[in-house]
């Protein structure tokens, strides 16, 4: 990828000060340089490229820490390698094959990623919280041939072969796989909130990849070298996002099965971790313990759902201006990045498209909205799923006079009361600010006089006294009549998934 950065002109010069800041861009001796080369020529831009220039540069280095201890590059990368030679010789997994891999945050999620992308096979990071039918059903839509799985996981029901001891496969990779004629797929599933995950298969290329790496590198401060939490799974795109990056700046990455608060302060502390990544309602229970002295703690980036502006401003009250906002899709990968100085101008903001990425607020018609005009959230550049043209983000969005980009709602979520058009989040917002509300969720439900009326399902803080007519109240305080939740409902927890996102199906049933 250096070399790629390298050869694009103007933008190169750019790219090389960026990566000399960040300490990448070092002298390396001509036959470590000779090893990145073939790993990106074997590889391009796949998790195996990433382990296999890592290893060249820094074999020594801390790769992996989790509850086993760590591993460095060298081990990762000859672990990959063994563990990519017995999928070959037990499993025949090879291009044109899918597998699936369904594992939580722990070296073997990235040794067996490694591994298949080492082979030219499509790639299928899963949910570890998928389960029965609906598990059943996307296996068999994705084509899923192989599956790899933790062996602490409940059983599956698969009709291909499942393997969860690594160690085993790695015992079994004495002959070297072959090298794949070119990379295979990553397909990363939606989150599922509103009906089944689906697959959104892309290829991505180091061409593609370039402007997008390099102006999240000059914007948010990651340095080579530094430990960096990743709390999200690694099965989302934010958290595999954040791998990548962790893999290119050789980062050790410290991984935890599960996210506990006070662990993960004590792991950020112990490690000396410079980075977190982490979905808002993290960074919201983090906040609800007593704040911890982090010197060494530089950047925490956010992303996975909305993050709400009032938990922004009290993160960066409780931990300086180290935090950064996150948005994109699967289907569009990241398309905005809001600065600690944009949180503290505007804290709903969402920032600005990164270099190589456009985002345009299109109207009914496709027309460019003016500024101030709430459209849909078109994205085009080397991240989307297809690579080319503009995605809709399935959001809505508008634009201030200082192009800053805000995210109103999602537009399957604006729904029309009376004719009036109402976005939730607005509402959502407004009511998570009201003393006594520990977490909101509003959706629009079935209405037979105004076509769809707001319903606010509430959780009260501990010990809070709070009636639907006082947070009616405060709605009605702050915006119009017609945004007022008609049904209020007080309920023991907002159910979301592992990315943070409020799972709709879940919430309305319970």
């Amino acid at each position: 990828m250096i070399g790629r950065l390298i050869e694009l002109g103007g933008f190169g010069v750019e790219a090389a000060a960026t990566l000399t800041r960040n300490g990448l861009l070092r002298p390396a001796h001509p036959a470590v340089l000779a090893r990145v080369v073939e790993a990106y020529r074997h590889f391009d831009a796949t998790p195996a490229a990433g382990v296999a220039v890592a290893a060249a540069r820094w074999p020594d280095r801390e790769a992996v820490v989790d509850e086993d201890g760590s591993l460095t590059f060298a081990e990762l990368d000859e672990r990959a390698a063994a563990l990519a030679a017995g999928l070959h010789q037990r499993l025949g997994v090879g291009p044109r094959t899918t597998v699936a891999v369904m594992w939580p945050n722990h070296r073997g999620f990235v040794e067996a990623v490694a591994a298949v992308s080492r082979l030219g096979a499509d790639l299928l990071p899963l949910n570890t919280g998928l389960a029965g039918p609906r598990l059943r059903g996307v296996l068999r839509r994705e084509g899923v041939q192989a599956l790899i799985a933790a062996p602490d996981l409940p059983p599956v029901e698969f009709d291909g072969p499942r393997v969860g001891d690594l160690d085993e496969l790695v015992r079994d990779g004495a002959a070297a796989a072959p090298v794949p004629r070119r990379p295979g797929r990553l397909v990363l599933l939606t989150s599922g909130t509103t009906g089944a995950p689906k697959g959104a298969p892309r290829r991505l290329s180091l061409a593609a990849l370039a402007e997008p790496f390099v102006s999240m590198l000059a914007t948010v401060p990651v340095r080579s070298g530094e430990p960096m939490l990743i709390a999200p799974p690694l099965f989302h795109g934010l958290g595999l996002l954040w791998y990548g990056v962790a893999l290119v700046l050789g980062c050790p990455v410290v991984l935890m099965r599960r996210f506990d608060p006070e662990a993960v302060l004590d792991a950020l502390a112990t490690n000396r971790a410079g980075a977190l990544v982490a979905v808002p309602i993290m960074l919201q229970r983090l906040l609800a313990r007593r704040p911890r002295g982090l010197p060494d703690l530089r950047v925490v980036v956010s992303g996975g759902s909305a993050l709400r502006p009032e938990l922004a401003t009290a993160f960066l009250d409780t931990y300086g201006d180290v935090l950064y906002n996150l948005y994109g899709s699967t289907e569009a990968g990241w398309a905005a990045l809001a600065t600690p100085a944009d949180l503290r101008a505007a804290p709903d903001t969402v920032g600005r498209p990164p270099r190589g990425t456009t985002v345009r607020i299109a109207g009914p018609y496709g027309e460019e909205q003016p500024t101030g005009e709430v459209g849909r959230v078109l994205v085009g550049g080397g991240l989307t799923q297809a690579g080319t043209g503009l995605l809709s983000t399935g959001d809505l969005g508008h634009r201030d006079g200082r192009g800053l980009l805000f995210i109103d709602g999602r537009d399957d979520d604006m729904i029309v009361s009376g004719g009036e058009n109402v976005f939730p989040q607005e509402v959502e917002n407004l009511l998570a600010r009201h003393p006594g509300v520990a977490d909101v969720a509003v959706l629009g439900v079935p209405d037979e006089e105004y076509g769809q009326r707001l319903a606010a399902y509430v959780v009260p803080e501990e010990g809070a006294t709070l009636s639907a007519e006082e947070l009616r109240q405060a709605v009605k305080g702050e915006l119009a009549g017609f945004k007022v939740p008609r049904d209020v409902e007080f309920v023991p927890s907002v159910p979301r998934n592992q990315t943070g996102k409020v799972d709709r199906i879940k919430l309305v049933s319970q």
